[in-house]
C-alpha cells in the first residue's frame, strides 16, 4: 500500500484541503491527514474537533485516515510508512516556503518524497486563516468550507 501524509493544522479544514486529499487519492492508495502540533500557531478549534471535521469532510472519498502527531512531519511520515508527503501549492509564496522544507525532509528521510499538487484555481486563494477572518467578521464562507467546518468555526468565534 502506497500512503502519503498530508500534514497541516486544518483549523479548519477547507474545500481546498479536501480537493488535495481527493486528488492525492488518485496517486496514492491511502492519504493520512496528519494534524500536527505547531507551538508557534494559535488554534481556534480544539484538536478533537479538527480531527472530527477532517473525518467528516473526507468521508466517502476513499482510504483516508485522520490522526494527530507531534514532532517533525517527516518523522511522522516515516513512522506510518508513508512513501510521500503530500503538499498543496496555491501560489509562488507557497512554493518558496515548501521547497526548502522538501529539501530538508529529503535529507532527513531520503525514502520519503514530497509530492506537490497545484490547487484548483477556483480555490487558490482559500486558506484556513482567511476563512477564520471572514467568519469572525460575519461574512459568508460557505463557498469554501465544508458545512461542518463552517458550523464549528461560527461556534468557536461566537458567530
Amino acid at each position: 500500500m502506497r500512503a502519503a501524509l498530508f500534514a497541516g493544522s486544518f483549523d479548519p479544514i477547507t474545500l481546498g484541503h479536501v480537493d488535495i486529499v481527493r486528488r492525492g487519492l488518485r496517486v496514492f492508495d491511502r492519504v493520512v491527514i496528519g494534524i500536527g502540533h505547531n507551538p508557534k500557531k494559535q488554534r481556534v478549534l480544539p484538536l478533537p474537533v479538527r480531527i472530527e471535521l477532517c473525518r467528516a469532510a473526507c468521508a466517502g472519498l476513499g482510504d483516508v485516515v485522520v490522526q494527530s502527531y507531534e514532532g517533525l512531519t517527516v518523522d511522522h511520515a516515516r513512522s506510518i510508512g508513508a512513501v510521500a508527503i503530500l503538499r498543496g501549492l496555491r501560489d509562488t509564496a507557497d512554493f518558496a516556503f515548501e521547497v526548502p522544507q522538501a529539501h530538508a525532509n529529503r535529507t532527513l528521510a531520503p525514502g520519503v518524497e514530497t509530492v506537490f499538487v497545484l490547487t484548483d484555481p477556483a480555490l487558490a486563494y482559500v486558506s484556513s486563516s482567511l476563512m477564520r477572518e471572514i467568519v469572525a467578521a460575519g461574512g459568508d464562507a460557505s463557498s469554501w468550507l465544508p458545512a461542518p467546518s463552517l458550523v464549528a468555526l461560527r461556534g468557536a468565534l461566537g458567530r
